[in-house]
């Protein structure tokens, strides 16, 4: 399913919360890991003293002999698959995203920062431009949220679909990663009861309740087709949750009950563009959401 896991690394505790997820999509897609570092020499220059200038050559060779130094001992975890350490000169966003633009099967995960006590994600300026620029399916862990077991790192895959063909683009995805990874799948539909349905006649009332009766069937008809198609596919377990509420936050809400889930969504995407043009519950879900997201771009 994919060519490889690459796994950006800065050195710092935020970043490695990654490494169990990585460590369990390797052995459950039998795919290869590259652990990558990248040594930011503007950001370096900025902060250098005047009179050390003229040592920048020897200085990011010391870097360089680091950072080799921590990948070559975070690989010991990535031991029974084939890992490969790189250690790049430039900004990080951009390394990344040249590197994975060349070949689309790279999966890239990372770590960002949270806030504790507040459920919103802080991105960093790196996990926000990859974020945004990236055409691979990119799959993002809040740190402060990360689980410590590799086992059964992941129970779950939360699919949320709004009937549109933008959103079903996920789900070939999340087929291939129940199998691979021995999860259930809940796909969610959150429908809201229309403003329309409250303007009326003193003549012609509304009978709300069929409204409320209609939009929640044709979401749980909609739902069973899916899951009918992803059960057809081979995945073990699917169950679905409609919700009369508004689809951000009743998403964020599912997943925490769900036990060690994985949000998986498409979004948008502007061709030839090198950014996304998120939606706004994606946008929601991934700044709010304590779970890990997998975000896929769409077509």
């Amino acid at each position: 399913m994919y060519t490889r896991i690459l796994v950006p690394l800065d050195g710092s505790a935020t970043a490695e919360a990654v490494l169990p997820y990585a460590e369990a999509f390797a052995a459950g897609f039998k795919t290869s890991v590259e652990l990558m570092s990248v040594i930011d020499i503007e950001a370096m220059t900025t902060h250098l003293a005047p009179d050390k200038v003229h040592h920048l050559d020897s200085i990011i060779a010391a870097e360089e002999n680091k950072c080799a130094s921590y990948l070559n001992n975070v690989a010991k975890v990535f031991s029974r698959f084939p890992t490969e350490c790189r250690i790049v000169r430039g900004h990080p966003a951009e390394i990344i995203l040249e590197t994975t633009n060349k070949d689309r099967d790279t999966l890239i995960t990372m770590a960002t920062h949270g806030r504790s006590g507040a459920k919103r994600w802080l991105l960093g300026s790196v996990a926000e431009k990859v974020l945004r620029g990236a055409t691979n399916p990119l799959f993002l862990v809040r740190a402060a949220a990360a689980k410590a077991s590799p086992q059964r790192i992941l129970n779950s895959i939360v699919v949320p679909l709004d009937g549109s063909p933008l959103a079903e683009q996920i789900l070939p995805t999340v087929a291939n990663w129940a199998q691979a990874l021995d999860v259930e799948v809940t796909l969610i539909r959150a429908f809201e009861f229309p403003a329309s349905a409250y303007y009326g006649s003193e003549d012609d009332i509304p009978d709300y309740d069929a409204f409320r009766e209609q939009a929640r069937k044709e979401a749980a008809d909609y739902l069973k087709e899916k899951a009918d198609s992803l059960i057809g596919e081979g995945v073990r377990t699917v169950s679905t949750r409609t919700i009369e509420a508004p689809a951000a936050d009743e998403i964020i809400s599912y997943a925490q009950t769900a036990p060690r889930a994985v949000i998986a969504m498409s979004t948008h995407g502007r061709s030839g563009v090198r950014r996304w043009i998120l939606g706004s519950v994606t946008e929601k879900v991934v700044r709010h959401g304590d779970d890990p997201v997998l975000v896929l771009r769409g077509e």
